[in-house]
């Protein structure tokens, strides 16, 4: 992994203490909307306003938003408030547009993350630039690619650096618009911790109902902040109305967020001899599943020696159905039972595909 220079969260010059709040409008659709939302927000607790200035849609005809004439709409609303402002950016002229009206932080998008030509041209307009950049995290679920444009913008001499957890599309049916996938920016916090995470409950929702609980889970997870998405007339909004809250919502979901502290000079006893039984059952679940391999790379000699296919759906099938029911017994999630299975099956499929080839 690459070296990166990140400055910490208390350089970006905010006085607010975990967790860090960014909300406002998905889209700015006029400067009375752009402006009562923000006065409806000034004492919820909020740190930093936002709004979509150019809103990427998937398909053409969508409101893409209205372009820099909206800019001048928010930094006044920001001004009104009291609050810095943070506006998407996904080419050279938004850097320019937003730099040259005075917008105090700039972030990635997901779908611009995707993508490193445009985040290198990105961070080639933001060479000599003094502004926090947050980058979401690629619309698919690929850690080298969010930290590859993390480590773009930070090339560029940008140290105020974000990342910004809105979770992944999948094909897989799920309660959620985008899969949290946890695992992910965990992973990115694991290789470096310095840099400050924030989440996104309202587009890994999709729903406004599960915004608080994705936000706690964020918090419970030690993510330094919040991006939620906020309208003073939500159900009228021009995109994503399902996924944005009246400002009267959102501080009803600030103020019920519980803040746990990680705290990692405390330890108990108790606390010890538990983490011991974890370090034990992780080291038998590994012993089990190089045993179950070791079974897999026999099946694989048999099938070889009777010319049979390695996938065999029906017994497949089987398999699911039982740990599922198993692990649902035993108050396991059928989803991660299932995702825990197909990685077993993957894994003894790529072993019984060396026997095979051998």
């Amino acid at each position: 992994m690459g070296e990166l220079n990140i400055a910490p969260l208390s350089s970006w010059g905010l006085k607010k203490k975990r967790p860090l709040i960014i909300s406002g409008p998905c889209s700015a659709e006029s400067e009375e909307q752009v402006i009562e939302t923000a006065k409806g927000l000034a004492d919820k607790g909020i740190d930093i306003l936002r709004a979509g200035i150019w809103k990427p849609r998937t398909r053409p005809g969508s409101f893409e938003g209205l372009g820099r004439i909206a800019l001048p709409w928010l930094k006044k609303a920001g001004e009104i408030i009291g609050k810095p402002i943070a506006v998407e950016v996904a080419t050279r002229e938004h850097v320019f547009d937003c730099l040259k009206a005075g917008v105090d932080i700039l972030w990635v998008g997901a779908r611009t993350t995707a993508n490193p030509f445009s985040v290198q041209e990105i961070a080639d307009a933001l060479e000599g630039a003094d502004v926090p950049v947050i980058v979401k995290n690629p619309v698919n679920p690929d850690l080298q690619l969010w930290i590859g444009a993390i480590e773009r913008i930070n090339r560029a001499g940008i140290t105020r650096i974000g990342a910004l957890h809105r979770g992944f599309s999948t094909y897989d049916k799920s309660k959620y618009r985008n899969k949290p996938m946890w695992e992910i920016p965990i992973e990115l916090r694991r290789l470096y911790p310095q840099i400050p995470m924030f989440n996104d409950p309202s587009h890994i929702s999709g729903n406004r109902e599960l915004i608080a609980p994705v936000a706690q889970k964020a918090l419970d997870l030690d993510f330094d902040g919040l991006m939620i998405e906020s309208h003073w007339m939500p159900d009228k909004a021009w995109s994503d109305a399902s996924q944005q809250v009246t400002p009267d919502r959102l501080g009803e979901i600030i103020s019920g967020l519980i803040i746990r502290e990680e705290k990692p000079e405390i330890t108990t006893n108790e606390l010890d001899q538990l983490r011991s039984k974890i370090d034990r059952l992780d080291n038998e679940v590994i012993e089990i599943l190089a045993e179950r391999m070791d079974i897999a790379r026999k099946i694989g000699e048999f099938k070889k020696s009777k010319n049979m296919t390695i996938l065999q759906s029906g017994r497949w099938d089987d398999i699911v159905h039982d740990r599922v029911q198993k692990g649902t017994a035993k108050k396991l999630t059928e989803e991660f039972i299932m995702e825990l299975f197909e990685s077993i099956h993957t894994e003894s499929i790529r072993h019984q595909t060396a026997i095979m080839n051998d």
